[in-house]
């Protein structure tokens, strides 16, 4: 007797999304470089949309980090982020991917992104991810 695996309806769907290309994060120099200090941003009016429904999912993404030798620029982040806006994909996959593009861009001695979603069928979904150097 064989087993069946167990696909998902969404296998392969959401594969792409670690390759997505972005928009830049900009960067400036932290001339406070060697001194721990945490920068938090809140951005309230987060979009994308529902891979299985293709409504939009409103939410609030807060990204807390200590930089390194690079600090994130403000107008390329709001630009970045707009950029999901149009984008089918899960919240799990959200906070991923806004994490490890952070990374890439600014190289941060620690980084937390959380994506705290709005109710919506009667769930409400908080999805968080941290790195340390």
């Amino acid at each position: 007797m064989s087993e069946k695996k167990s696909v998902s309806l969404y296998e392969d769907k959401q594969d792409h999304i670690p390759s997505w290309k972005t928009p830049e994060i900009e960067w400036f120099a932290n001339v406070y470089s060697g001194r721990e200090y945490k920068i938090e941003f809140t951005i309230p009016e987060f979009t994308a949309v529902c891979p299985k429904t293709g409504l939009p999912d409103f939410g609030t993404i807060f990204i807390e980090y200590s930089p390194n030798e690079k600090c994130i620029e403000l107008k390329s982040l709001k630009e970045y982020v707009l950029a999901f806006r149009n984008v089918g994909i899960f919240h799990e996959n959200v906070v991923n991917k806004i994490l490890e593009d952070l990374i890439q861009a600014v190289d941060p001695n620690y980084l937390k992104v959380i994506g705290d979603y709005n109710i919506r069928g009667g769930v409400k979904t908080i999805v968080s991810r941290e790195y340390k150097k």
